[in-house]
C-alpha cells in the first residue's frame, strides 16, 4: 500500500509540475501533442500566443503552428517550411538530443528542429518565439530563427534569411514569393520557380548594398517593439523599412508583417482590447513593380501562366482572363486554364475559329513571331491558319502571335494593344458577351407591350399557363427519358450504385483523396471493402463523354496491374465511378516525395498492364495519359494503371486512329502534332518518359505543391 501511494504522489507531482511548467510558458523534455479536434495547445505566459496543432479549415488537415491565440480568427504566424501539412492523428514531441520532432500517425518522422544539443526545455515566449534551451541556459533553436510567412516585434533576419508566402490561404505549402536579405546587404521582394527554388529577378529591392564600401551595406532586418521594420547597416545607420506610427503603440496593439500569398509585403494592426467586428488593419504596403517588367526583359512572375495581373485595383491582383478559369479554385495568384480545348485537328475549317476580344490586356514575353505591317483582320487569318497559335496580340499595325502557356499577363490603361484569344465555335456560347446590350428604356417598353398582351384576356391568360404547364412537362419528361436511357451507353455488368448509397458510403464526401480536370475523388466503405469514389463535377459534354469512355474501356479489361473498377451510378445528373482503393497513393508522390525511394522500391512492372491494354484486350485500348499521377500503389506497392478518361478504343480491325490532341504535357507523344493518325505507340512514347522519372527520380515536368506545371526539361536533359 505505501508503495502504491508513493507511486500515486509521484505521478500527480509529475502531472502537477508539467502543467505549471506548461502555464509559464516553459515544457518539459518529453512533453507531445495529438493533432486531434481538443488538442490543448502550449500557450505564452500571457496566453497572447500558442504553439500547437491547428485544424485547416474545411480539410480533415492540421498545421503545426504558433498562433495568435486571445483573438477570434487565431492568425497563424509560424509553421515548418517544410510539410506543415499533417493529418489527423500525427504527433509533435519534445525529445532531447533532437528537439521538437513532427511525425505522421505510423511514427515516421515528418519535421525536426534538429536541435542536437542536449535539450533542457522548451519555452513559449509572449513574444511569440519558441524557443528550445540546453542545460546551459543557451537557445539552441527559435522559431525566430526559422520564419515562414511572417515576423514579429522583437523578430531579425540576418543576412541570408528568407520569409517565404503560403501558396494559398489554406495551404501552408511554401508559396510563390520570397523576401530575402542577401549576403550583399540588399533586402529584396522576389518570385520564384516553386519546383527548383529558383529566384527570378526581383520587384522591389531597398538598394542598401554597397560593393565600394561593405560597412555601408544593410546587416539586418529589424522589427522592433514599436512595430517599426528597419535596415540596420553595418556602421549603425538606420534605413527605413516601414513608418513609425506612435498612434498604434504595441501596449495598445498587435503588429505582424507578413507576406502575404500574393507577394504584398504588409504592415497589419490589431487592438489588443477590441470592440465590436474588429479584423486585421494593413497600415502599409509594398509591392514593389509586382505587375511591370523588372530587370529589362525579364518578368517578375507575379501571376501564374495564362493569368493578368492589374495594377488599378489598388493592390496588384491576379484575375484569369474571360476564356479562362483558375486551375486551383484556391490559388487566385496561380495558373489559368482555358475553358475550351484548342486541337490541330485536320480538316478544321477556318470558318469554324472566331475570337474573344479582350481589351487593354498583354502577355509579354510570350511571342514566337511578329508580323507588320499587318491589318487586324490579316492578324486573325494568320492567328487562325496557325493550329499552335492560341492568342494574337494587335496593337496598330502589328500583330504577336503566341502560343499557351502564357506568361507575364498585364491589365491596364498602358496596354494599349487588343487580345484576341481563339476559340472553336459552339464550344463557349456563354463566354462572349452581348456586343450591345439593351437599354433600360428598351427594357421598359417590351415590359410594357408584353403585360399589355397578356392583360388583353383572361382567355389568352389560361392559355399561355397551360402551354407554359405543358412545355415544363414534356422538357421534364424528356429529361427523365434521357437520364433513364443513359445506361445504354455501357455494355457492361457492372453494378450499378444509387447516388444514396454512394453518399452513405462516402460519409457525404468527407475525405478527399484527390483531384482531376473532371472530379473529385473520396474515400468510402461499402460493405466491408474501402472503396475509392469519383465523383464527376462536369457531367455534360466533355464529363459526359469522359464518364461513358472510362466505364467502357476499364469495363473489358481485368488485369493486376491495372486498377480495378468495381461498380459506376449514373442517376439523374450524378455520375460517379467506383474503384478498388490503393493506400499508397500515386507513383507521382512515391517518386517525389521528400523521401528518395531506393531502386529497388522502383523497379515498378505496370508495363505488364500496358502490354495487356495494347495486345491482349479483346477491344485494344490507348490510354492516351500515362504519367506518374495516373499509377496508383497498393497495400505492396504494386503498381496499377488507373484514370481511362482521355482513353481511345480500337476495334480488332483498327491499328491507328484519327482524334484530337490528348494527354498531359510533357508526356504528349510528337506524332499527335504531326496531323497523322496515331497508334498505341503514343502510350510507349509517354511510358519511355515515365522511365526517365523513375531512373533520375526526377519530374519530367517541373511542379510546384499544388501540381501547377511550369514546363518540361527532363527530357531535353535526356
Amino acid at each position: 500500500m505505501a508503495l502504491i501511494l508513493c507511486f500515486i504522489l509521484s505521478t500527480f507531482l509529475q502531472t502537477f509540475s508539467v502543467v505549471a511548467q506548461q502555464r509559464n510558458g516553459s515544457i518539459p523534455v518529453g512533453a507531445s501533442l495529438t493533432a486531434t479536434d481538443d488538442v490543448e495547445p502550449w500557450l505564452s505566459p500571457s496566453g497572447d500566443f500558442a504553439f500547437g496543432f491547428k485544424k485547416i479549415l474545411g480539410n480533415d488537415n492540421f498545421v503545426l503552428s504558433i498562433w495568435y491565440d486571445k483573438i477570434p480568427d487565431q492568425t497563424v504566424v509560424w509553421y515548418p517550411q517544410r510539410s506543415p501539412t499533417v493529418s489527423r492523428g500525427s504527433k509533435v514531441e519534445l525529445i532531447s538530443g533532437l528537439g521538437l520532432v513532427l511525425s505522421d500517425p505510423q511514427g515516421r518522422e515528418v519535421w525536426s528542429s534538429r536541435s542536437i544539443s542536449d535539450v533542457a526545455y522548451g519555452v513559449m515566449n509572449d513574444t511569440g518565439n519558441f524557443v528550445i534551451v540546453d542545460s546551459n541556459s543557451i537557445n539552441i533553436w527559435e522559431s525566430f530563427n526559422n520564419p515562414a510567412d511572417t515576423m514579429l516585434p522583437t523578430q531579425v533576419l540576418e543576412r541570408g534569411g528568407i520569409i517565404n508566402s503560403k501558396l494559398s490561404q489554406t495551404n501552408f505549402s511554401r508559396g510563390r514569393f520570397q523576401l530575402r536579405l542577401l549576403q550583399e546587404g540588399n533586402l529584396v521582394l522576389n518570385s520564384r520557380d516553386i519546383a527548383f527554388d529558383f529566384a527570378y529577378v526581383p520587384y522591389y529591392e531597398s538598394k542598401t548594398e554597397d560593393p565600394s564600401n561593405s560597412s555601408n551595406s544593410g546587416s539586418q532586418l529589424i522589427f522592433d517593439e514599436a512595430g517599426y521594420m528597419y535596415i540596420l547597416k553595418r556602421n549603425g545607420q538606420i534605413v527605413d523599412v516601414t513608418i513609425r506610427n506612435t498612434a498604434l503603440s504595441s501596449e495598445a496593439y498587435y503588429h505582424r508583417a507578413t507576406l502575404d500569398s500574393d507577394g504584398v509585403l504588409t504592415l497589419y494592426t490589431y487592438p489588443k482590447n477590441p470592440t465590436g467586428n474588429t479584423t486585421w488593419q494593413a497600415i502599409w504596403v509594398e509591392t514593389g513593380n509586382l505587375c511591370a517588367y523588372v530587370g529589362g526583359h525579364v518578368d517578375s512572375r507575379a501571376c501564374g501562366f495564362n493569368n493578368v495581373c492589374n495594377r488599378e485595383t489598388g493592390r496588384p491582383n491576379c484575375e484569369c482572363p474571360l476564356g479562362f478559369s483558375l486551375l486551383d479554385p484556391n490559388d487566385p495568384n496561380g495558373d489559368c486554364k482555358l475553358d475550351f480545348t484548342l486541337s490541330c485537328d485536320e480538316g478544321e475549317s477556318n470558318e469554324d475559329i472566331d475570337f474573344i476580344e479582350l481589351a487593354n490586356v498583354n502577355w509579354p514575353l510570350s511571342d514566337y513571331k511578329r508580323i507588320r505591317p499587318i491589318s487586324e483582320q490579316e492578324c486573325r487569318n494568320s492567328c487562325k491558319e496557325n493550329c499552335f497559335c492560341a492568342v494574337a496580340i494587335f496593337n496598330a499595325d502589328d500583330c504577336w502571335k503566341k502560343q499557351l502557356p502564357l506568361i507575364n499577363g498585364r491589365r491596364g490603361r498602358t496596354e494599349v494593344a487588343k487580345a484576341l484569344v481563339k476559340f472553336r465555335k459552339g464550344e463557349v456560347p456563354d463566354l462572349i458577351p452581348t456586343k450591345f446590350p439593351r437599354g433600360k428604356k428598351d427594357q421598359k417598353t417590351l415590359i410594357t407591350i408584353i403585360s399589355t398582351l397578356l392583360g388583353s384576356s383572361v382567355f389568352i391568360n389560361v392559355m399561355l399557363i397551360g402551354l407554359v404547364c405543358l412545355g415544363f412537362f414534356m422538357n421534364y419528361q424528356k429529361k427523365d427519358i434521357n437520364h433513364h436511357l443513359s445506361s445504354k451507353f455501357f455494355n457492361t455488368n457492372l453494378p450499378h450504385f444509387t447516388y444514396q448509397e454512394l453518399v452513405e458510403a462516402t460519409n457525404v464526401f468527407k475525405e478527399e483523396l484527390g483531384r482531376g480536370a473532371f472530379g473529385i475523388v473520396y474515400k468510402g466503405v461499402i460493405g466491408r471493402n474501402i472503396v475509392a469514389v469519383k465523383k464527376l463535377d462536369r457531367v455534360f459534354d466533355d464529363g459526359e463523354k469522359e464518364f461513358q469512355t472510362e466505364v467502357n474501356a476499364i469495363a473489358r479489361t481485368h488485369h493486376k496491374n491495372l486498377v480495378q473498377l468495381l461498380g459506376y451510378c449514373d442517376e439523374g445528373e450524378q455520375r460517379l465511378l467506383v474503384y478498388e482503393y490503393m493506400c499508397n497513393g500515386t507513383l507521382a508522390s512515391f517518386l517525389f516525395g521528400d523521401g528518395r525511394p531506393s531502386w529497388k522500391q522502383r523497379s515498378f512492372l505496370f508495363a505488364k498492364g500496358l502490354s495487356y491494354l495494347h495486345e491482349e484486350c479483346s477491344t485494344q485500348v490507348i490510354h492516351c495519359d500515362i504519367k506518374p499521377q495516373n499509377i496508383l500503389l497498393d497495400d505492396y506497392y504494386n503498381a496499377k494503371i488507373s484514370y481511362f478518361g482521355l482513353a481511345k478504343l480500337l476495334m480488332m480491325n483498327e491499328s491507328r486512329t484519327n482524334t484530337g490532341i490528348r494527354g498531359t504535357k510533357g508526356y504528349v507523344a510528337p506524332e499527335w502534332f504531326r496531323n497523322t493518325a496515331v497508334t498505341i505507340k503514343v502510350d510507349v512514347y509517354s511510358f519511355g518518359v515515365l522511365l526517365l522519372e523513375i531512373i533520375s527520380c526526377r519530374k519530367n515536368v517541373k511542379n510546384n505543391e499544388s501540381g501547377v506545371e511550369y514546363g518540361a526539361i527532363l527530357m531535353d536533359w535526356a
